[in-house]
């Protein structure tokens, strides 16, 4: 980093930025920088998260209108060999339906969510906040996003194999999945071998970029950045990287064993006995255990959970301070509970897995640890809504999503509690209870949090601000279109609506009038909601427009910003140039104080910044500025 200073003071930025042109397809392309490489995440995981959509709003047509065909605006990018193949007369059915369920949920969770919050967001803010040059590894980032979309293509190149993509579900459970596209003669060619072989590649770039971020913020932070004047958003990507870490290798394993079992015959969990319509009864060698796959797999899931949230939440901390003038409330608190949640988060997985069979105490024990760890989260969630009290608050674009970020991850956290118990959870399993819990934390939740932090850091990354009209245009439609469709599915589940069932449950219906069968009385009260949950989902589509337009529109013609810290912050990616140029810092920077110095009564302005230098004795820091690690 001294070497980096020396550089900066020598000549301009822009001069800076001249000598070292790596060229077109090394700035852009293969690029080494961490801010090309997060908006290259952020860019890709949009792609899928778009796609993963779509596939979501053709299962909302099957349940709403499962006697209809596909209408002309849905069906139009499919060929006209694939719909003969994967729709009848038009409509989707069932096999078609698992394919699109299995492959929205993988598509949403592992190449969207996690690759758009830790990926991009991590990549960009990140060294910036700790005051670094760039990730410890650059060529490693590289590799890492590489890996990436490796993974992500040969899974989506699936779709258009004779097989088709997998549909055995996102969790892919043996012994279904070990057992899948069986008529594929080449079972390497088969879509639940490339999901697989996806999954492993997806996995090898978490890692890759989990040991990254981890070293980068060890090392490379600022002279005088102690662990107490980190920003939250930093403790949560610390966190988030020990969670990939010490989570993702159990399912690469578990990966690499079902792999084996499609293409070499081994039973790593396949069982003995197995018997199929088709074939009748295999010819395996056995003696495998499926519920070991579940237990590597929900090893990961549950973590995986925080992997999610956890930059969601990060991006919020940074936004509510700045935007209330306060400091965050309870920042001491928060980062102990983080730190809390991260451990529990590996001592609950079970909770996944009630309808195996597990006896009283072992049950017990994961009831125990699943409500334990709501005391973290609420912890965060509380300091968070005390950060707003008395604060005089600016209703910035990325304040108002931040805002709503609060009572939409409130309702999942409530509504997943009566699933830690047992009793209850045997009644809610696999029913639309479990998916309106899980999306209000996905949807509503976390990309809430991570559109706020698209709107806050936008300037940083351009120069230019985002149009208040057009995020007014995605935010409110995009609220009320979220809450329409997944609070209804918190009703159809109490009633005992399937997650599974392609066409909603009409097929009940026929039976309804008979008073002996009140399943299908219990279907027909509730199966309306089908349709308003369809139809809220398909403007919540149109409700994006506006964002996409926003985010293109604002490049080029958006207000420029008068300052490099337009939003008047006080850590360390608001002291960079706008935007940052190549190594981030034109002087080596150096941190005084903690990270949210707002309103402090011994300073003229609302906001001292952590690279202010002292100008008398009582803002003089508890600490002397350390040497940096490179230093050392």
């Amino acid at each position: 980093m001294s070497a980096h200073a020396a550089t900066a003071d020598s000549h301009g930025h822009d001069d800076h930025d001249h000598h070292h042109d790596p060229g077109f397809v090394k700035k852009y392309i293969f690029s080494t920088d961490h801010k090309m490489i997060g908006i290259q995440y952020g860019i890709t995981a949009g792609a899928f998260l778009l796609f993963g959509f779509f596939l979501m709003m053709v299962m909302r047509w099957s349940i709403a209108y499962p006697h209809e065909p596909l209408p002309g605006w849905m069906s139009w990018m499919f060929t006209d060999d694939w719909k003969a193949r994967w729709l009848q007369d038009g409509k989707v059915t069932g096999d078609t339906y698992n394919m699109f369920g299995a492959m929205h949920g993988t598509i949403m969770v592992f190449l969207g969510v996690v690759p758009l919050g830790f990926g991009a967001f991590g990549n960009f803010v990140t060294p910036l906040q700790i005051g670094a040059p760039d990730m410890a590894f650059p060529r490693l980032n590289m590799m890492s996003y590489w890996v990436y979309l490796a993974g992500g293509l040969i899974m989506c190149g699936s779709f258009f194999m004779e097989s088709g993509a997998a549909k055995s579900g996102w969790t892919n459970y043996s012994p279904l999945a070990g057992i899948a596209d069986a008529q594929i003669t080449n079972q390497w060619l088969a879509g639940q071998t490339q999901w697989l072989i996806g999954l492993v590649l997806l996995i090898t770039s978490s890692l890759l970029g989990s040991v990254n971020f981890i070293t980068t913020i060890i090392n490379l932070r600022a002279r005088g950045l102690t662990w107490m004047r980190m920003p939250f958003f930093v403790w949560a990507m610390l966190v988030t990287g020990f969670l990939l870490l010490l989570a993702f290798p159990p399912l690469e394993a578990a990966g690499i064993m079902q792999l084996m079992d499609r293409v070499t015959g081994s039973s790593f969990f396949m069982p003995s006995g197995l018997y199929t319509k088709a074939e009748g009864l295999l010819e395996i060698s056995g003696g495998g255990s499926p519920l070991l796959f579940q237990h590597l797999f929900w090893f990961l899931g549950h973590p995986e959970v925080y992997v999610l949230l956890l930059p969601a939440i990060a991006c919020v901390a940074e936004i509510i301070p700045a935007n209330t003038r306060k400091p965050l409330w309870g920042y001491k608190a928060m980062v102990y509970g983080v730190l809390v949640l991260g451990f529990l988060s590996f001592i609950v997985w079970a909770h996944h897995m009630y309808l195996t069979g597990m006896g009283p105490v072992v049950s017990t024990w994961f009831q125990t640890t699943t409500v334990l760890i709501s005391i973290p989260s609420v912890i965060l969630l509380t300091s968070l809504i005390i950060s707003l009290w008395g604060g005089s608050i600016r209703f910035t674009p990325a304040m108002i999503w931040a805002c709503a970020f609060l009572p939409m991850f409130g309702i999942g956290g409530l509504t997943g509690l009566p699933l830690a118990f047992n009793l209850v959870d045997l009644h809610l399993h696999d029913t639309y209870y479990v998916i309106g819990h899980f999306h209000y934390v996905v949807a509503p939740g976390i990309l809430f949090g991570l559109f706020a932090g698209v709107y806050h850091w936008y300037p940083k990354l351009t120069g230019r601000q985002m149009s208040r009209f057009l995020s007014h245009l995605h935010f409110w439609p995009s609220l009320i279109c979220m809450n329409l469709i997944f609070f209804p599915m918190l009703t159809q589940g109490m009633a005992g609506f399937h997650r599974r069932w392609y066409n909603g449950g009409d097929a009940y219906l026929a039976k309804s009038p008979d008073s002996a069968n009140v399943f299908g009385t219990t279907v027909a009260e509730h199966i309306d909601l089908n349709i308003l949950m369809s139809w809220a989902a398909w403007i919540m589509a149109l409700a994006q427009v506006p964002f996409l337009i926003n985010m293109v529109i604002s490049k080029f013609a958006g207000r420029k910003v008068t300052s490099d810290n337009p939003w008047n912050a006080t850590t360390l990616e608001w002291a960079t140039p706008t935007p940052p140029g190549h190594g981030n810092f034109l002087t080596e920077p150096v941190v005084y104080r903690g990270p949210y110095e707002y309103s402090r009564p011994d300073h003229d302005e609302d906001f001292l910044p952590q690279w202010i230098e002292p100008k008398k004795p009582a803002e003089a820091p508890a600490e002397k500025p350390e040497e940096s690690p490179a230093e050392h």
